[in-house]
């Protein structure tokens, strides 16, 4: 295995995860799978076709391991590799019949995660030696939250919140709702009291009202590069400062000057594109 491997927290729902995939394209039976001899044992091999960024290993491998234990599946590169077009990312061996009705699955959860951490690699990379990092949000695939979240550390990314339950981030429609910024702090401190509070501000009015209120976590959504400046600097560290508002790439040298902790880009894990691999029998 690549020397390249990160250490990468695994979420607890793969195996739940790879079982409604499997239910979904295995059903009752891979039909077309019985034209090949039940005791054949093959090789195979997973090719990259294109640059990329490695990741959805566990999803892979639990693939395999819920249709046949007796496929063994070894890696030549880690979550988190970068890989060069046509490596080799790992071999297959064992009972054919397995190995074909896993491809499909198992290349699915590779190819969509790899996209994820390979898009966040490049937003990553763009930012230079700025100390701010990108953030991922809520903006996921359903049904795969926690493997693009997964995906998004791989590429060197940071996770938000994983959803509505974990932390409490207070925008324009929660703060018309309790009537303005400071009673919607007030009644969410007062009823969780253990979560972080994040408040998305549109001004420098609201900026002050959320500093005044002891939130932990500003959103600056939509701001202009100057008003960042103005915004982080008038900050000074006493919350955290979050950019967000469709980031594009090219913006990412610029506003990794702006002294912010974060940048968050809705793009990771919902514009991703497929990395393209495919899964060829050796023997």
């Amino acid at each position: 295995m690549s020397s390249t491997a990160l250490m990468l927290d695994l979420p607890t729902d793969i195996d739940s995860t790879v079982r409604l995939a499997l239910s979904e394209d295995v059903g009752s039976g891979d039909v077309t799978a019985t034209l090949i001899p039940a005791s054949r044992i093959c090789s195979a091999r997973v090719v990259c076709r294109e640059p990329a960024v490695l990741a959805g290993a566990p999803w892979f491998d639990s693939v395999f391991r819920h249709i046949d234990p007796a496929v063994t599946v070894t890696w030549q590169f880690a979550d988190g590799a970068a890989l060069a077009a046509d490596d080799v990312v790992c071999r297959l061996h064992g009972p054919a019949r397995a190995i074909v009705t896993g491809e499909r699955s198992a290349l699915n959860f590779l190819q969509t995660l790899s996209a994820t951490a390979t898009v966040t690699r490049r937003y990553v990379t763009a930012l230079g030696d700025s100390s701010t990092r990108i953030l991922d949000t809520r903006k996921t695939v359903p049904g795969l939250r926690s493997a693009q979240k997964y995906a998004v550390r791989a590429g060197g990314g940071v996770n938000h919140r994983m959803g509505l339950f974990d932390a409490i981030l207070i925008k324009e429609n929660h703060i018309a709702a309790a009537g303005s910024i400071s009673a919607a702090v007030r009644a969410l401190r007062a009823s969780h009291p253990a979560l972080r509070i994040e408040v998305e501000v549109e001004n420098m009015q609201e900026l002050d009202e959320a500093l005044a209120a002891g939130v932990e976590m500003i959103m600056l959504d939509n701001f202009t590069l100057d008003a960042m400046r103005a915004a982080t600097a008038h900050v000074a560290g006493r919350a955290l400062v979050e950019i967000s508002g469709g980031v594009e790439l090219d913006a990412l040298a610029a506003l990794g000057t702006v002294g912010a902790d974060f940048i968050s880009v809705g793009a990771l894990t919902k514009n991703v594109r497929a990395i393209d691999f495919s899964m060829r029998i050796e023997s």
